[in-house]
């Protein structure tokens, strides 16, 4: 989702007062919904974008809507944060939103179990919704917790691996890896130290977790792996995949220079969502991102042929390959709504129309959030970014779980990966364990 990202997003969730008081908000099963969505009627619908050509595109969509249901006119109010929306939805009032959305799909844990957003089987269940029949599995999985959906996606981002094709002939790589041990070679390949060894002419990718999208939970998307175990206790310290993803970058950091010296280099970079993107200046040759960097760098006007593949997976999981980290906006009702109805259907109407979401989906390059878009003849596409159309798509991609504290746990891993990179923590296993045992009193405390 250009304009916002996903560190971001985390540090919101993670900073925000996001006391949810169930008591606040009161909508559960049995919603209760009397008003008649065929009256002639107002709604508020929240969202978060804030870019011009985002929010012409929401206001787009909602005139669609609009035109298909003329007794139903929708107010929109745009650069609505998680902060905002919690605040809103806390305070209750006819003045809050009807129909609420969020990029952060880390916080549905939160929205779902506090009652912040209605559960919305009832609705789905009156309109006969197959919702396994409608959307990719891991999407269906961020938009509910224990059982409760109190959200559907509306769009979905999905995480693969742009290269720089130029400089990949140049170096006589043949093809993208497809392996974590064949990625290293080629990083190793594509990178070219300034004389002296201070610095570099050319990095062949930033491994380090502040390097924009290389976050933890990417990276762990490559590998098999269970975040808590079935009593829903912390599994990183347990589950061998988490050892050997730490290992495998704690050595890639390594073999690229080191830390101090990666660090330095990416102190260089210019901003994530502008032109000078490291990967749009040929800075770095391999770039871990979402689908929506293939028009950012094609609008920075990159001097290279650009091409895309899904990242590498671990070298006994071969067989996986071509699945990748998912995340995307969600879409929900607010419990305080008295036009619950009304709101429903516009829900409906932009999470589950095949040609609403072309249309959205079009407009913002970001990547449909249901199969029959996915394969709509009305998607514009290209080699480039059919890679993420099947990234999205694939059995084995997967999302973060949700959680009670929403994105605590991934914070509380990721702050541990920081600390193992540099240095500073050298026994891994202990430090795992440690881990583990804060992230389980994090969500006890919760509870």
């Amino acid at each position: 989702m250009p304009g916002i990202s996903r560190k971001a997003a985390l540090a919101v969730a993670a900073s925000a007062s996001l006391t949810l008081l169930a008591t606040a908000c009161t909508g559960q099963s049995d919603t209760g919904a009397t008003d008649d969505p065929n009256a002639e009627t107002t709604i508020t619908f929240w969202h978060g974008w804030s870019a011009p050509a985002e929010v012409k595109a929401v206001q787009a969509n909602v005139d669609r809507f609009e035109k298909a249901h003329p007794n139903i006119k929708v107010r929109v109010v745009g650069n609505i944060n998680d902060d905002k929306l919690n605040q809103a939805l806390r305070a209750g009032g006819s003045s809050g939103p009807d129909v609420v959305s969020s990029f952060t799909t880390s916080n549905i844990g939160k929205f779902c179990s506090s009652g912040a957003f209605l559960d919305l089987k009832p609705f789905i269940e009156k309109s006969k919704l197959d919702l396994d029949a409608l959307i990719p599995k891991p999407m269906l999985e961020y938009t509910r917790f224990e059982g409760t959906r109190c959200a559907l996606p509306l769009l979905g981002d999905a995480y693969g691996l742009y290269y720089n094709k130029d400089a990949f002939e140049a170096a006589g790589i043949k093809a993208p890896p497809k392996t974590w041990s064949e990625f290293t070679e080629v990083a190793k390949k594509l990178t070219k130290a300034k004389p002296g060894g201070d610095g570099y002419e050319r990095l062949g990718f930033m491994p380090n977790y502040h390097g924009y999208e290389t976050v933890v939970d990417h990276y762990m998307s490559q590998w098999d792996h269970t975040y808590f175990d079935e009593n829903g206790k912390s599994n990183v310290a347990e589950d061998p995949a988490f050892a050997e993803m730490f290992t495998y970058q704690k050595k890639l950091v390594d073999d690229l220079g080191g830390f101090d010296r990666l660090e330095k280099y990416r102190n260089t970079f210019g901003d994530e969502w502008g032109a000078k993107h490291p990967f749009h200046t040929g800075q770095v040759t391999m770039q871990l991102d979402g689908e929506w960097r293939l028009g950012m760098a094609k609008d920075a006007g990159v001097d290279f042929e650009i091409g895309t593949a899904p990242m590498p997976v671990a070298d006994d999981e071969v067989d996986e390959y071509g699945k990748g980290f998912l995340s995307g906006t969600v879409m929900g009702i607010a419990p305080q709504s008295e036009k619950q109805n009304a709101a429903w259907e516009l829900v409906k109407y932009m999470t589950t129309d095949t040609g609403a979401v072309v249309a959205f989906a079009n407009a913002i390059r970001n990547v449909p959030s249901t199969f029959p878009a996915l394969k709509s003849p009305d998607l514009k596409t290209d080699p480039a970014f059919r890679t993420f159309l099947d990234i999205a798509q694939h059995p084995e991609s997967n999302s973060p779980p949700a959680s009670v504290n929403g994105a605590t746990y991934q914070l509380t891993l990721q702050d541990f990966g920081y600390q193992y990179e540099s240095g500073k923590v050298k026994d891994l296993k202990a430090g795992l364990e440690k881990t583990a045992a804060q992230i389980d009193r994090d969500i006890e405390q919760t509870k």
